[in-house]
């Protein structure tokens, strides 16, 4: 996980208001297939989606953080956070929720631990909304940034089925954080949900608002400049 001082309350303060704006719309469109009387969120930060969850009638909430997240930013009641250290297995939660959180959370996480990560968070509930930060999206103490072909089959072997039924509903809608729109997914035992793909390759899709940044535009460059590099330097390129 990233060191607390990545995680301070500038960062959380600067991202609160599109989480929670994105949590709302999100949560509220997923609700109309699946309606929770419980969630756990893990990764929560400062408990903006279990926030939006309780508006939306989920009295029952679990946030899974490090225990460097400010307490006095807490958008859920105290009892409802309990620190926890992502990068090590989660201890055993006693129970299982109608639905697990984890976004943009696993990439913060090492390739070694991806396979631990996912058995937690599907050992917490049989639907789960997750997202993860895809190949230069960039950000905070980013490890392992994948594209979802490189989680669908860690779910797969729970028993978990993909859906993309959140991505298209939210595509065009500015108002809603790109990194949601771009890789929030559902994994689910117990459901049928649209958006079901053929392969999990289909699944591996950029957001023309990301791919069109000047910040990704720049990152590019400097990709392309390595590699012309280690290629005079006759250097095997980088997968």
């Amino acid at each position: 996980m990233a060191t607390p001082s990545s995680y301070d309350a500038g960062f959380y303060r600067d991202i609160m208001d599109g989480s929670y704006r994105s949590a709302r719309a999100i949560l509220e469109f997923l609700f109309g297939w699946h309606r929770p009387l419980s969630v756990v969120d893990f990764g929560c930060g400062v408990g903006t989606w279990l926030k939006a969850a309780r508006e939306l009638g989920v009295a029952d909430t679990l946030g899974l953080d490090g225990d460097y997240v400010d307490r006095k930013l807490l958008q859920i009641p105290a009892e409802c956070f309990r620190p926890t250290d992502l990068s090590k297995p989660v201890p055993a939660l006693g129970r299982t929720y109608d639905l697990a959180v984890s976004l943009e959370v696993a990439e913060h996480l090492p390739d070694s631990r991806a396979d631990g990560f996912v058995a937690d968070v599907a050992a917490a509930a049989d639907v789960v909304l997750f997202s993860a930060a895809i190949p230069g999206q960039g950000g905070n103490h980013h490890v392992n940034e994948r594209f979802p072909s490189y989680w669908i089959p860690r779910f797969a072997s729970h028993g978990f089925r993909c859906y993309d039924a959140v991505r298209p509903h939210f595509w065009g809608r500015p108002e809603i954080e790109v990194w949601y729109r771009q890789n929030v997914l559902v994994f689910t035992r117990a459901l049928e949900l649209p958006g079901a793909r053929p392969e999990p390759a289909s699944y591996d899709l950029v957001h023309p608002e990301y791919w069109a940044s000047p910040r990704v535009i720049r990152r590019r460059a400097r990709q392309a400049r390595k590699s012309e590099w280690r290629a005079r330097l006759g250097l095997a390129p980088r997968s």
